[in-house]
């Protein structure tokens, strides 16, 4: 696992291993060479980790008052060198993934505060959406009843102006009477004719 999440550590784990080889083989000729660095840096963690590798072998094998007999000054010192070159190469490699962690962790934190900002462009655009919405239907009901205002008005003038033309078509009907009534005389003067031929025959 932490090799598919760090795999850029990984890489910088091998090539510290590879690389503390040499400082560790570097390390050992100085050990052999500088009585300083073999009596202050190698001897003592050196026979700190003797003693308690020791004291928990006899612990395990039920030796609980046995007395530790110290390395001599070889041996430690030759412990002393390859300790101190694992602990570079662990140093290295927990370095390597702690920086890691911290750069995984901060393009998540960014894709993290991407994502937030996106969402909240993103919901402040259906709020805008939304209250255009909001505007356009008020707008339409206030044309809608304005328009009905119009048709109701324009409905009352067209009924009004339907009065004369009833008015008029009702005073054609009323015309053709007097012109059959004033036919009547003419025939009633025609039959005084009609009785005057009689004598004559």
């Amino acid at each position: 696992m932490v090799a598919g999440a760090f795999p850029l550590a990984k890489l910088l784990t091998l090539g510290a291993r590879q690389l503390s080889r040499p400082l560790a083989a570097r390390i050992k000729a100085g050990a052999r060479a500088s009585p300083f660095f073999r009596t202050y840096i190698c001897l003592p963690p050196a026979q700190l980790y003797h003693w308690v590798e020791m004291r928990t072998k006899m612990r395990l094998l039920g030796f609980r008052g046995a007395a530790v007999k110290p390395l001599n000054e070889d041996a430690a010192a030759e412990l002393g060198a390859e300790l101190l070159g694992e602990a570079l190469v662990f140093g290295v490699g927990g370095l390597c993934l702690y920086l890691e962690y911290l750069r995984q962790a901060g393009q998540s934190r960014r894709r993290e505060e991407h994502l937030e900002q996106t969402l909240s462009d993103l919901r402040q655009g259906l709020e805008q959406l939304q209250r255009d919405l909001d505007e356009l239907r008020a707008q339409g009901r206030a044309e809608g009843g304005a328009g009905h205002a119009e048709g109701g008005a324009g409905h009352a003038l067209g009924s009004s102006g339907n009065a004369p033309a009833q008015a008029v078509m009702a005073a054609a009907g009323a015309g053709p009477a007097p012109a059959g009534s004033g036919h009547a005389p003419a025939g009633s003067g025609h039959a005084p004719v009609a009785t005057g031929h009689t004598p004559t025959h």
